[in-house]
């Protein structure tokens, strides 16, 4: 199914960029654009926006608010954050507010297809320069405070299985196609994994297993 794709960036050459690059993508139906935080709250407001491709440094709001905003509003709405800084304060605050991905703008044009295509079918995606990030943030993550190293989360050798591929950024369509199960299957597989683990979504439960290496 196609996707409504919203780019908020504010500089106009990078924006005309990254609207290049996904026209005639064949997961994307309709390309929207914002030079800052406001007006894409306006747009996404008023349509159906389902993946958001998100600048950090806009004028007045910046995108780490804005994509706390816009998550409080949506919970099913992909954001990509892709910037050109990976200051670690922005990174954790990106995650905190909600971001399903953070990208460098040195990313190749068509893999940064790939990640979006890979996010809006339910993996999280994280630049490999910044993974570092990520795992110290899980070690010190209040969601894992009172956790028990040892407890026993009582995972099936599938989930298990899935479980590890989801910590390595595989999508629900991937991790079908690579254990040939149907991708409800993998989405009931999914859903079991967040119960037992206790968590919100696919990126809590990745840093969690990351964290207590349950896979």
């Amino acid at each position: 199914m196609k996707k409504n794709i919203l780019i908020v960036e504010d500089h106009e050459l990078t924006r005309f960029g990254l609207k290049t690059t996904f026209e005639g993508v064949d997961y994307v139906e309709n390309i929207y654009e914002a030079d800052s935080a406001e007006k894409a709250i306006d747009i996404f407001n008023k349509n159906n926006i389902e993946i958001i491709i998100m600048d950090l440094g806009l004028p007045n709001m910046n995108g780490i608010e804005a994509t706390s905003q816009i998550r409080s509003s949506n919970k099913d709405v992909k954001i990509i954050i892709l910037t050109s800084h990976n200051d670690e304060k922005e990174v954790l605050h990106s995650l905190k507010a909600g971001a399903n991905a953070y990208c460098s703008k040195e990313i190749n044009p068509q893999r940064l297809i790939e990640v979006v295509r890979s996010v809006a079918d339910g993996a999280a995606w994280f630049d490999p320069s910044i993974a570092h990030i990520v795992l110290k943030a899980s070690a010190n993550s209040p969601i894992f405070e009172s956790e028990n190293n040892a407890k026993n989360y009582d995972l099936t050798a599938r989930e298990a299985q899935i479980l590890k591929l989801m910590t390595e950024g595989y999508s629900n369509m991937e991790i079908a196609q690579m254990l040939v199960i149907s991708i409800n299957t993998t989405k009931a597989h999914v859903a079991n994994i967040l119960q037992k683990l206790e968590v919100d979504d696919r990126l809590q439960a990745a840093l969690k297993a990351l964290k207590y290496k349950i896979v």
